[in-house]
């Protein structure tokens, strides 16, 4: 069976888990009974062609072609053809388009192959669940949504459980949810030491992870220290003086040392699908703090392995539990506990596996 991924956000947490997919169909085992290829975009800016060669397993096939974000028809245009004609070449069984604009493209791209294919569509966060887009905007892209999975068929695979709840309404839907590498995230694993309390965060610097926010709470609570870990385009907007900006590093591991050395994990993101570093930081036995937004929802346990919050206001009282050493240690194994139930990529790959087959 032939296999092809389509991704043109390949950053962020959409990378790891596309590491971890590369490697986990890039067994031997694995590639008997399926062939993997990657199309991605190398367009972002965060996106390294030379690392995703290097990191990738050498199991899977890598092929880049020129996708880009916003709206281009002619660039669309060209993607589409471009698309097209590496699906002609590779004649694949499967084909699983992955985020927003890989789904429109793709399946455009598939259409015009005049052949039927087994397709799948994964959002990693809808765009029409995104708040820093007008009321309209969002209006146009749940028609979109909509339209194209009537039009042009498939299903959906929701990474988490609220987008799986949205994805029935729009059509036929599976859940299998997002995974990590357990065993190579906990061998970074050290108990922290902090003679300040510290909390972090690990992404770019987006709009998306909300910096602004981020700042806020650290200028509320200037007893603790804050570290986000990662750099990008709003660095600016971190402000506060007990803010440190780790900047990127170049070895993963390196982060995961770093998520590790933290004390309590804090996601102040204004949407997500089901996001990869908060589930790292659970593996690592972090509690979590993080806005009540679908994704963020879907993975912490309100005080059993974290809190949820809209106000910064509720941070008081939650801090106040969490400074207590006995009890952020509970609230970490249980977050571990988590992991290792729901989210183990091992288990959540195989599923992915067995649904291509079926």
């Amino acid at each position: 069976m032939k296999v092809v991924h389509i991704i043109e956000a390949l950053g962020g947490g959409v990378y790891t888990y596309f590491n971890d997919l590369s490697h986990y169909f890039g067994e031997d085992q694995i590639r008997k009974d399926i062939s993997t290829t990657i199309i991605y975009s190398g367009n972002r800016k965060e996106i390294d062609p030379e690392k995703i060669e290097s990191e990738f397993s050498k199991g899977v096939s890598l092929i880049k072609i020129n996708m880009v974000r916003e709206i281009s028809p002619i660039q669309d245009f060209k993607s589409i053809i471009h698309l097209r004609s590496e699906l002609q070449k590779l004649n694949p069984d499967v084909i699983h388009l992955h985020s927003s604009k890989a789904g429109i493209l793709g399946r455009i791209a598939c259409f015009l192959l005049f052949k039927r294919k087994k397709i799948f569509y994964t959002p990693h966060g809808y765009a029409f669940l995104r708040t820093d887009v007008s009321n309209l905007t969002k209006k146009i892209y749940l028609f979109i949504e909509k339209s194209f999975q009537q039009l042009f068929g498939g299903s959906t695979i929701a990474c988490g459980d609220t987008e799986y709840q949205i994805a029935k309404k729009l059509g036929k839907s599976y859940l299998i949810r997002n995974g990590i590498n357990l065993e190579d995230v906990q061998q970074q694993f050290i108990r922290s030491q902090n003679s300040t309390l510290t909390i972090g965060t690990l992404s770019r610097i987006s709009s998306q992870k909300n910096p602004k926010l981020f700042n806020a709470i650290a200028l509320r609570f200037p007893e603790y220290n804050f570290v986000w870990i990662g750099d990008g385009e709003l660095n600016h907007e971190l402000t506060a003086p007990n803010i440190k900006i780790t900047g990127w590093f170049m070895d993963r591991n390196e982060a995961l040392k770093k998520l590790s050395s933290i004390d309590i994990y804090i996601q102040t993101s204004l949407w997500e699908g089901l996001p990869i570093a908060l589930l790292e930081a659970m593996a690592m036995k972090k509690p979590i703090l993080s806005t009540n937004i679908i994704g963020n929802k879907d993975v912490v346990i309100p005080n059993e392995t974290g809190f949820l919050f809209n106000e910064i206001e509720e941070l008081e009282s939650y801090l106040e539990l969490l400074k207590v050493d006995k009890t952020r240690n509970q609230f970490g194994e249980n977050a571990y506990e988590r992991c290792q139930q729901l989210f183990d990529k091992n288990k959540n790959l195989k599923a992915l596996a067995a649904l291509y087959q079926q």
